[in-house]
């Protein structure tokens, strides 16, 4: 199941129509830690795992960290305005 809005008398897709199925951001699924996730319908599971049963839910999904630069390489020449 997708999710989606209706506007206007049309449906609008939130979200792109061919999500992975993962059991780590599944309606159903409820974090466990250690990789491991408590299914409603199939008991624990692997995080990377997934059935038939599977359903998104977005707020589950947690963004790449960003990884910051490592100043080491920089000089103060980088930081300044001056020519």
């Amino acid at each position: 199941m997708h999710y989606a809005l209706i506007w206007g008398g049309g449906i609008v897709m939130l979200f792109y129509k061919d999500i992975e199925s993962s059991c780590g951001y599944c309606f159903f699924g409820t974090d466990l830690g250690c990789e491991e996730i408590l299914c409603i319908k199939r008991g624990i599971m692997a995080s990377h795992g997934s059935c038939s049963a599977f359903r998104y839910e977005p707020t589950k999904r947690r963004p790449n960290v960003p990884q910051c630069p490592d100043i080491a390489d920089f000089t103060e020449k980088d930081f300044s305005l001056d020519s």
